[in-house]
């Protein structure tokens, strides 16, 4: 948790330690976590709107569109056949109460907290020896932008278009900062300097 008034960033995780950790959680019986940290890797979305999901809208779907809480902006999601297989295996492992059921809920049979959450990420962040800095619901979120970025490297002002367009952000350069590309970029500039 993070101190009063004070400002802290989220870290993203690298791919295959993101993609690594979603095999150990569900292998763990974990598979609330499991099911949170590919949705937040492969959708990008953030956890307010993650947490107000129902089975319903992504079991059994190819696509479906939300109406964002932050922006109020309507947004369609496509899901990966990967995944989707994933999403069929944690519902049949989390028995829940239906399809109209929200997809996280606690022991007490209310939906997750973003502070809870949070708490529960930082424990397995630790548990895992994940090597991320910090660690919150919001590197999933990130960790989706980064990939996206790197997989599309060969275009990356084009994945970085498609990223504005998909975090509803104002200006590219938004994105850049957003990502941390950035200040990758300045710290390079002192790379590139010779004795």
């Amino acid at each position: 948790m993070s101190l009063k008034y004070s400002q802290t960033t989220s870290d993203y995780l690298e791919w295959k330690d993101a993609m690594n950790l979603i095999r150990t959680l569900y292998r763990d019986g974990k598979f609330q976590m499991s099911l949170f940290v590919s949705i937040g890797c492969f959708w990008g979305l953030r956890v307010s709107d993650i947490l107000a999901l129902r089975w319903k809208q992504i079991l059994h779907v190819d696509e479906f569109c939300i109406i964002e809480k932050k922006t109020g902006k309507s947004r369609t999601i496509r899901i990966n056949p990967q995944l989707k297989r994933h999403i069929s295996d944690c519902y049949q492992q989390i028995h829940p109460i239906g399809v109209d059921a929200p997809i996280l809920v606690s022991q007490k049979g209310s939906v997750f907290t973003v502070q809870r959450i949070n708490v529960i990420l930082k424990e397995i962040k630790t548990k895992y020896d994940l090597s991320v800095g910090n660690f919150s619901c919001h590197s999933l979120r990130k960790t989706f932008g980064r990939q996206v970025y790197n997989v599309n490297s060969d275009s990356a002002e084009l994945a970085l278009i498609k990223l504005m367009e998909l975090f509803n952000h104002s200006s590219v350069a938004i994105t850049k900062r957003y990502l941390g590309l950035r200040t990758e970029e300045l710290l390079q500039t002192y790379d590139c300097l010779t004795f």
